[in-house]
């Protein structure tokens, strides 16, 4: 059994829209730990991650952060919430017309513990700027990539103790996404385990290798969460023959057939249900896991 703090917790959580309702009865991420948000697109992914970041406030329930500030508190000019947390969504979080030194210099204005000389270090680690500051190109002119490499360089550059990261891979190659899970776990390792990322992600297998705790979100609400290792655990892949596909069906959580063979997923508590079938058991991926799921809710 895991000793766990919690960086954020929120309880009865709800917006309601037209056609859609967000509806959190309990949410909890735990510190020290990176924990993906998975979920189709229209999910509500990036509603709860405004919530949760305080852009938008027009939301009943609660929410604590460190185990001491409410929803409320993060409202008062006095709060140091804004100090301990970093957001990085996909909308026009920097105006077009800035250059990247306006990027530095507002961000310095804004935020105690904005470190210039560290940002300017991730915008060449991460290639942001290909004249290398000879002339400070406007934000405007990045790709969709490279606006959001200099978002995560800008709260990389902070002294926080939690990343709220809307879609962070979303727009990048696959090797950025291989650096940023890097940087987000050298960043978890800042401040001995105190340090935390939430981060949004409709397409896991970009992001799993950085993923310790992952929380799957189907129509507004939460319809599986745990640890990756305690998920894989918990579930099973499995692999067979075309023959045995409709002896085997009642047993899989969610399944494929066609004329070469069945896969699915099944509880490991079937296993055993399993064992007299001719068929491969193997340990499933988060990615897997997490496509079961929405496909059974869906269902």
């Amino acid at each position: 059994m895991r000793d766990i703090n919690y960086c954020v917790t929120a309880h009865n959580l709800k917006k309601k829209y037209k056609k859609f309702t967000l509806d959190i009865e309990n949410l909890a991420i735990p510190e020290g730990f990176a924990t993906a948000l998975i979920g189709e697109n229209g999910a509500g992914k990036s509603t709860l991650m405004n919530f949760l970041s305080g852009i938008r406030l027009d939301f009943d329930g609660e929410i604590e952060y460190f185990g001491k500030y409410s929803n409320e508190d993060a409202e008062k000019e006095s709060c140091p919430l804004r100090e301990l947390t970093g957001y990085t969504g996909t909308g026009n979080y920097y105006l077009p017309q800035w250059t990247i030194k306006q990027v530095a210099d507002i961000s310095e204005i804004l935020f105690d513990n904005f470190h210039k000389d560290k940002f300017y270090d991730y915008v060449r680690e991460f290639r942001i700027d290909p004249l290398e500051g000879k002339k400070s190109p406007k934000v405007s002119t990045l790709s969709d990539g490279n606006l959001m490499k200099l978002e995560i360089a800008g709260v990389l550059a902070r002294d926080t103790n939690l990343l709220i990261l809307d879609e962070p891979a979303s727009p990048l190659d696959p090797l950025s996404r291989e650096e940023l899970c890097d940087r987000l776990r050298e960043y978890i390792d800042r401040e001995n385990g105190r340090n935390s990322v939430f981060f949004s992600t409709h397409n896991i297998s970009d992001m799993e290798s950085v993923t310790d705790y992952a929380i799957i979100m189907h129509d507004g609400r939460i319809v599986e969460e745990g640890f990756t290792e305690d998920l894989k655990e918990k579930y099973i892949s499995v692999k067979g023959d075309p023959d045995i596909s409709e002896a085997v069906r009642p047993y899989l959580y969610t399944e494929n057939s066609s004329k070469y063979g069945i896969e699915g997923i099944a509880l490991a508590d079937k296993a055993d249900s399993l064992a007299g079938f001719n068929l491969t058991l193997e340990r499933p991926t988060l990615s897997q896991i997490a496509v079961a799921i929405l496909k059974h809710e869906r269902n």
